[in-house]
């Protein structure tokens, strides 16, 4: 696959994804949804163009949530770990967890979004820009 830039994968190594593409700048989502299917402070997804991730094997791993009306969250139903999402409001992108890749990525963090939401236990202690929903702009796919 010449055209792969990036590998992806589950904990347990039975979703395999590829990437040819670059994702898109890295959003710090700290709503309470994204929290609780991470089980972390956050979560730090980044937009790749659907037509880009290619399945190379776990198919039959593929499990998937509807947190809300049209956001679907994709898992490994073998070990958990959070893959992907997708947002029927943004079709033809998808949200990668960013800890699945396996090498180093050129995107950086632009933002912390959501921050109304974040756990009282963690401080952010950076300058990214800070969005409050639902009055700011929030990009495509981030929700």
């Amino acid at each position: 696959m010449s055209d792969r830039l990036y590998t992806a994968s589950c904990l347990c190594g039975g979703v395999r994804i590829d990437l040819s593409a670059e994702p898109g700048a890295i959003d710090i989502c700290h709503c309470s949804m994204c929290r609780k299917a991470q089980g972390s402070a956050f979560a730090s997804n980044a937009p790749v163009d659907a037509r880009a991730v290619s399945l190379v094997s776990g198919s039959e791993l593929l499990a998937s949530y509807a947190s809300s009306p049209g956001h679907e969250r994709v898992f490994c139903r073998k070990c958990g770990s959070p893959l992907f999402s997708r947002n029927a409001r943004h079709p033809g992108v998808l949200r990668i967890r960013m800890g699945i890749v396996n090498e180093p990525v050129g995107a950086r963090p632009h933002a912390h979004y959501h921050v109304e939401s974040k756990a009282n236990w963690w401080d952010i202690n950076d300058d990214l820009p800070r969005r409050y929903a639902p009055n700011d702009d929030i990009p495509p796919g981030t929700e």
